[in-house]
């Protein structure tokens, strides 16, 4: 999941990160700073009333720009936690910002002209609220979320890679040492755990929406042992690769 903000219109869901489990529902957002490997369950749904859900993918250029803004308001009081990843509640001028937004669906002329401004609504809102100063650690150059974010973004686009940490840790200006405690206060995961998550999502979603099977999905995300592949498949979703799909779909992906 890339830096989002997801919102609940109908029904309820658990997202996962790590050990982190973190519940919302319609009375509350959910906001990912960084890229995150994360996994969901809709708790509450039926057909009568279907879960209804929306991402807006966080725009941090312009959320920036938003900050440099000298008519800002304050944001409330955050915490100070890191994790990269929180769930709030949501204020009725923000549900209404997004209720905007959707609306411009029905009228779909008009959304080049009035979707930004409503985002740039959003941003603020988000900026103002309590998780504003998570968003500002993100985007402030010299931070350590920031320089986290900056190895998170090289991981996630060369997940495939064979892992090193060094040129990670530099990439980030950090030493070794704290490179992980800091990597793992933003993610709750290790480098090493979180690129291996990142390997096995999408292995997972080859299988599922490009109907590959498991040993062809291994070399593509980057395993050369097709055991240690299945091992680390099974640790993460509960089950071997072929039992995992078939469990989903009910087909064979092979």
């Amino acid at each position: 999941m890339p830096a989002s903000i997801c919102l609940i219109g109908q029904g309820a869901k658990t997202v996962a990160l790590g050990e982190q489990q973190l519940d919302f529902d319609a009375s509350h957002f959910l906001i990912t700073s960084v890229g995150l490997p994360v996994m969901s369950r809709i708790n509450t749904a039926s057909e009568e009333m279907p879960y209804l859900g929306l991402t807006l993918e966080l725009d941090l250029q312009a959320i920036s720009q938003a900050v440099l803004s000298e008519t800002l308001p304050a944001p409330t009081s955050g915490s100070r936690d890191t994790l990269g990843i929180a769930v709030s509640s949501i204020s009725p001028a923000m549900q209404s910002a997004f209720e905007r937004l959707i609306d411009l669906l029905d009228t779909p002329a008009d959304i080049p002209a009035l979707a930004p401004l409503v985002k740039q609504e959003i941003w603020v809102r988000l900026l103002s609220s309590e998780q504003g100063p998570r968003l500002r650690r993100i985007i402030t150059a010299d931070t350590h979320s920031h320089r986290i974010a900056s190895a998170i973004d090289w991981l996630t686009e060369n997940y495939r890679e064979p892992f090193r940490a060094e040129p990670l840790a530099k990439r980030a200006g950090l030493s070794i040492s704290a490179f992980h405690s800091h990597f793992r206060a933003m993610t709750s995961v290790s480098p090493l755990q979180f690129q291996k998550r990142l390997r096995l999502t999408e292995a997972r979603r080859l299988m599922f929406s490009e109907h590959l099977d498991a040993a062809s999905a291994a070399i593509s995300v980057g395993y050369e042992s097709p055991s240690q592949f299945s091992r680390e498949y099974s640790r993460l979703f509960g089950a071997p690769p072929l039992r995992d799909i078939r469990r989903l779909t009910g087909v064979d992906p092979a």
